[in-house]
């Protein structure tokens, strides 16, 4: 018994350590070129209801339930939405500098509670062509520090990230 009791004081002191040692906060991001103008693609992306276009997560779950509330691309406006796959979450506009930032708070519900700053910004490089990023930053609380020692934010998003710009890009270019 006593061993069994130093084995599970041991495994939790390593927890504790990994969790003390790990990176908490996280900042991922892609950047896209868009042959289209600033004001049009931002025109676009501060439209929650379009970000169900072009966004992947919606694309691969069909079934997802969204419900918008507030007026659509303003501060303030938000949407719920449940996936078929048992996520949960709710985004809310907080910051809308137009023509330029947009950024949202994004409150996962489930599988585990989470908050994060999502944000998207347009930079006009030429009159028919802009740069846009796209990013996701937040802090982990335990016990997600710990499991993003071994499973980054940036792999755990990163692709999904890129295909949505792609999306994104090919609808507007579309116009």
């Amino acid at each position: 018994m006593t061993l069994f009791f130093y084995i599970v004081i041991g495994i939790i002191t390593f927890v504790a350590f990994l969790h003390a040692w790990s990176k908490k906060d996280y900042d991922v991001s892609r950047t896209i070129m868009i042959n289209r103008p600033k004001a049009e693609v931002y025109g676009y992306i501060r439209q929650l209801q379009k970000q169900t276009l072009w966004m992947p997560w919606f694309l691969n779950d069909p079934n997802t339930v969204v419900k918008f509330k507030g007026e659509d691309g303003k501060e303030g406006a938000a949407a719920y939405w449940k996936g078929s796959n048992r996520v949960e979450a709710i985004q809310k506009l907080t910051k809308v500098k137009d023509g330029k930032v947009l950024e949202s708070q994004l409150l996962f519900l489930r599988p585990y509670k989470s908050m994060s700053l999502n944000y998207m910004a347009v930079k006009e490089v030429e009159a028919d062509r802009t740069k846009m990023v796209w990013g996701l930053k937040g802090i982990h609380r335990f016990p997600a520090s710990v499991l993003m020692l071994f499973y980054s934010m940036d792999r755990a998003l990163g692709k999904d990230f890129e295909t949505g710009l792609y999306n994104l890009k090919t609808i507007l270019e579309r116009k």
